[in-house]
């Protein structure tokens, strides 16, 4: 009886770990399409126009599931915190890296995503006043540093407008995970970015109409297909499976699953949009694998 009730103990502990880790591991695959997605979108929509009808459409979609759930309204301690969700995952990184993608290639973009789980395991941190393992630290910095090594080192290290896009898109979006994984501790995961974006719906539709009445729209399948996942799928449905994620292993475990999340878009962008792929890449996914086991299994 003993050994029964030590191993229901056992499986009631390790449980929500382990769906928090496939959970988060989803939405980081989610992601990964990302880029790829939103350059499809470029084919036929200007770089603002496709920021702000991707926000409209997610809001859309927030708004139909928040309407039929009917669930209570975020408290009001946290509306400053969706705030920061709505600023940074609704509409400062789908715009600045759109923005970037017009010059930047989809590998060089993913440099944004090789140093994002650090920033936003620090911002947590400090939000938090976590104080987690050197372990954890030397891990995941060492993932953080391979990523953007590989992909800097691709690209010969040019700095120019696009770079400074993809740092500021890096700021605002690790403050955006760091706060949304903070309120899906005690808040359903999809309800934090279901009231993200319905709360960044109104900035959306002036970016809308400011687009379009500046940038021409040129409807094709490939435009529509990418408006479509990044929208329904980046924009949404990706954070919840990504936000519960958080919420079930913290932010700062979770967000070093994301390490993994460049060499998946450089896959993506070797398979979809016909760029070359070096040996580098497979060295570096190595790395970055063992520095994830590493920080899942550090401990406090």
């Amino acid at each position: 009886m003993k050994i029964d009730n030590s191993a229901t103990g056992i499986r009631r502990m390790t449980t929500p770990r382990a769906s928090g880790v496939v959970l988060a591991a989803l939405g980081v695959l989610a992601f990964s399409f990302s880029f790829p997605g939103t350059v499809w979108a470029l084919d036929g929509f200007g770089p603002w126009t496709a920021t702000g009808l991707r926000g409209l459409i997610a809001a859309a979609l927030a708004a139909l599931g928040l309407t039929i759930v009917r669930g209570p309204r975020p408290q009001r301690k946290d509306w400053p915190a969706l705030g920061v969700v709505a600023a940074g995952c609704a509409v400062g990184f789908p715009l600045l890296t759109t923005l970037a993608l017009q010059t930047s290639t989809t590998a060089h973009s993913a440099v944004v995503i090789g140093a994002l789980p650090m920033a936003t395991a620090s911002i947590s941190a400090w939000r938090t006043r976590q104080h987690l393992p050197a372990a954890f630290w030397a891990a995941a910095s060492l993932g953080a540093l391979a990523v953007i090594g590989f992909t800097l080192t691709q690209n010969h290290g040019r700095v120019g407008l696009a770079d400074l896009y993809l740092f500021a898109a890096l700021l605002v979006c690790a403050a955006g995970y760091a706060e949304g994984g903070r309120l899906s501790s005690r808040m359903p995961g999809w309800r934090v970015i279901a009231w993200g974006v319905v709360l960044a719906a109104p900035v959306n539709l002036v970016v809308s109409v400011w687009g379009i009445s500046r940038e021409s729209v040129h409807l094709s399948a490939t435009a529509l297909l990418g408006m479509a996942y990044i929208a329904g799928v980046s924009q949404f449905l990706g954070f919840v499976a990504w936000y519960r994620g958080m919420g079930l292993i913290g932010v700062a475990r979770a967000s070093q699953i994301q390490l993994a999340q460049p060499l998946l878009t450089l896959v993506w962008a070797v398979l979809l949009m016909g760029e070359h792929l070096t040996i580098a890449a497979a060295i570096t996914a190595v790395i970055v694998l063992a520095c994830i086991v590493t920080t899942q299994r550090a401990r406090n």
